[in-house]
This record gives structure tokens, C-alpha cells and sequence, in this order.
């Protein structure tokens, strides 16, 4: 049974992925523990295809690492916990954050600089999550 899509290409991954999680055994078995070996193996690939310099293998193998994004989110969309939508909206606001020189007021005239915003804005995100967890009664 192929999914119906009105919307675009991901969008239709994402609903292939709920149709294979209901109706196929392995892959409604499958947890986000079981996974992490698909998850470090597609991410080599990556790697591999990046060296080799080849922009099909590349293409196929991000396709691949995508399908490793796009079951966990399904997975859990399943548990309530989250949506591949979720997950969108936190790298856009993460992108946004981290980019201070493309998206707010900071200056970053080179690479190092850019660098430099990123990991400030990664230290201060690291420092904000650190302070909600000591916070009495707080849960991460």
C-alpha cells in the first residue's frame, strides 16, 4: 500500500515510514536502542561517500542516513514524544541561534569569527540547559 502524499517529497517519506512501521514485523519492531547500529553505519557511509568525491553515492547514502532520522521521529511520534516536525523546528531555532551573524546583530567578518559566535552560542545553550536541571523540582 503506497501512501498518499499532497505535500512534499519528506513529507511523504515520513508517512511511507508510518505505513512501514504498521505493516511491516521488522520494522515495527524496531526501537531507537535497536537502531544505534544502523545510525553509526549509515553515518560512516556518509563519510565514505564525502571522501570518494562521488555526488550519486553521496546523494544515496545522506538518503539512507535521512531514513535513520525519519524512523526515530516516527518512532517517536509513536510514543508522544516527539515529530519529525519537532525535530525541524528545533534545528531551524537551534540554526537561528547559532548564527547570530546571518540572523541577528552580531558581526562576523571570516570563518574563525563565525567559529567563534557558535561556540559562544553553544556554551551559552549548554549553560542554560545546565541551569534548568539544577533547578529545584526541574526535569530535562
Amino acid at each position: 500500500m503506497a501512501p498518499a502524499s499532497d505535500g512534499s517529497p519528506l513529507e511523504a517519506f515520513a508517512e511511507q515510514m508510518r505505513v512501514l512501521r504498521r505493516e511491516c514485523a521488522w520494522k515495527r519492531e524496531q526501537t531507537h536502542t535497536s537502531l544505534i547500529p544502523f545510525v553509526r553505519e549509515e553515518a560512516e557511509e556518509v563519510v565514505e561517500a564525502i571522501e570518494s568525491g562521488d555526488p550519486a553515492a553521496l546523494c544515496d547514502e545522506l538518503g539512507d542516513l535521512l531514513l535513520q532520522v525519519v524512523i526515530h521521529a516516527v518512532i517517536a511520534e509513536e510514543a508522544g514524544d516527539f515529530t519529525l516536525d519537532d525535530v525541524a523546528r528545533g534545528v531551524i531555532a537551534k540554526m537561528e541561534r547559532r548564527n547570530p551573524h546571518v540572523f541577528g546583530d552580531a558581526v562576523a567578518t571570516d570563518a574563525a569569527e563565525v567559529l567563534r559566535l557558535w561556540n559562544a552560542a553553544k556554551a551559552a545553550e549548554k549553560a542554560a540547559k545546565a541551569a534548568k536541571v539544577e533547578e529545584p523540582g526541574a526535569t530535562s
